[in-house]
């Protein structure tokens, strides 16, 4: 009989369920490749290296983000030609997935709208919406707390950053339900089963379109005091005022990018504080630490495992030739394991030294804008948790024992 095995660091990371459930194992073997590899078959660059994955993501004079949703392994809608490609990109912009959206602009677009983003998350804003996190998380945990039990992602983590993106929006009081709603009908956040197409007419954010374009025309018409008057009626550095719809397309975005990042990051930060020894009585006794805490689980298990860039211009990296067109996958999550950049990466360390310059949130133009949103989210989550009760386990009829855990994606 004969057999053909797929070495691992050559297996499909896009399509290989048991690695996008676990891809640590997978990126080690990718990493032996060297800190850039080219799995066999495959027409993309897979980049482990810390140092790499910065150069990276701070250079994008020679790296596009439009790539940034459908991912390196998805094609090109066009044939790459010549040393330079800006050109192409932008000809072809409307045929890439979310080629319109923030995470996948470049230049101008993207200085602009991330400009209007930026005003969203100003430390004066987010203190101002601390007070309704607070109490929102306070009745949220009560009721959850009340009933012995609760399933964290679902019943927690996603209907509380919705609301609370909804309140920072301007959203109003009566269209909160309908919002919320639509999520719970929809996958939750890091579903592997297959998640709903951002321009599917059944995804939640196609009818929170609906909504946020009335809102818009309101905004445009009634200024409030409110922050999508202050979106609608904003102004470039140029003078020139923002389209309608580019408003529209950003209250959407951030439904979607706030949940994906603090959902996953309350049920990452939930492993480690029941699971790891010793942790969740360090944090009941000392709550100032849950920062530090959130900053460690966000090196070991960012809420993004990767992104991907698309080279625009030929250039080189660690030495290697990169001609435009290339695809570059950036595996955050192995930059953030880099033993070349963290002693004993694989480790939870409370406290590791210089642990704010890992990357889970990237780095550059495209760092994540809601970042400080999503901290602030999951640490008042976590405090009112403590607050409410003496002891958190994970249900081991649901995922196992603590030596033998069970997640499923």
């Amino acid at each position: 009989m004969e057999i053909y095995m797929t070495a691992l660091a050559d297996r499909d990371y896009f399509t290989d369920y048991e690695i996008l459930k676990e891809p640590y194992d997978f990126f080690e073997a990718v990493r032996e490749k060297g800190a850039i590899y080219q799995p066999q078959g495959r027409n993309y660059l897979i980049v482990t290296g810390f140092n790499e994955i910065l150069e990276v993501m701070r250079n994008t004079e020679d790296y596009s983000a439009i790539i940034g949703l459908q991912g390196a392994d998805a094609p090109l809608p066009f044939d790459p030609q010549g040393p330079v490609i800006t050109d192409q990109i932008e000809a072809h912009r409307t045929q890439f997935h979310g080629g319109d959206l923030l995470v996948n602009l470049d230049d101008t677009p993207h200085t602009n709208l991330r400009m209007l983003v930026n005003t969203l998350f100003t430390p004066s804003r987010l203190k101002a919406n601390e007070l309704f996190l607070s109490e929102y998380a306070d009745r949220m945990i009560r009721n959850a707390v009340a009933g012995g039990k609760v399933e964290l992602v679902s019943k927690i983590a996603t209907p509380f950053v919705t609301i609370v993106i909804a309140d920072l929006l301007g959203v109003p009081a009566e269209d909160r339900q309908a919002f919320m709603d639509a999520i719970e009908k929809a996958p939750c956040p890091g579903n592997l089963e297959g998640e709903l197409a951002l321009d599917s007419e059944d995804h939640p954010f196609m009818m929170m379109g609906s909504y946020f374009a009335g809102y818009v025309q309101d905004r445009l018409a009634n200024p409030r005091d409110d922050v999508l008057s202050e979106l609608t009626h904003a102004k470039y550095r140029d003078g020139t005022a923002p389209d309608a719809m580019d408003i529209v397309k950003l209250g959407m975005f951030m439904f979607g990018a706030g949940q994906d990042t603090s959902a996953k990051l309350l049920g990452n930060a939930m492993r480690y504080i029941v699971d790891e020894p010793g942790l969740q009585e360090q944090l009941r006794e000392d709550p100032s630490l849950i920062p530090a805490m959130l900053e460690e689980v966000l090196r070991l298990e960012g809420s993004t495992k990767n992104t991907a860039r698309l080279a625009r211009r030929d250039t080189t990296l660690a030495g290697r030739p990169i001609p435009a067109g290339t695809k570059l996958l950036l595996a955050l999550s192995a930059g953030n394991r880099d033993p070349q950049r963290w002693d004993n990466p694989g480790d939870f360390v409370l406290g590791r030294p210089k642990i704010k310059e890992h990357i889970a949130f990237g780095r550059g133009a495209h760092t994540c804008a809601g970042a400080p949103l999503a901290r602030v989210e999951v640490r008042v989550i976590l405090e009112k948790l403590f607050e409410h009760t003496a002891n958190i386990e994970i249900d081991e009829t649901q995922h196992g024992p603590r030596d033998h855990r069970t997640f499923n994606y």
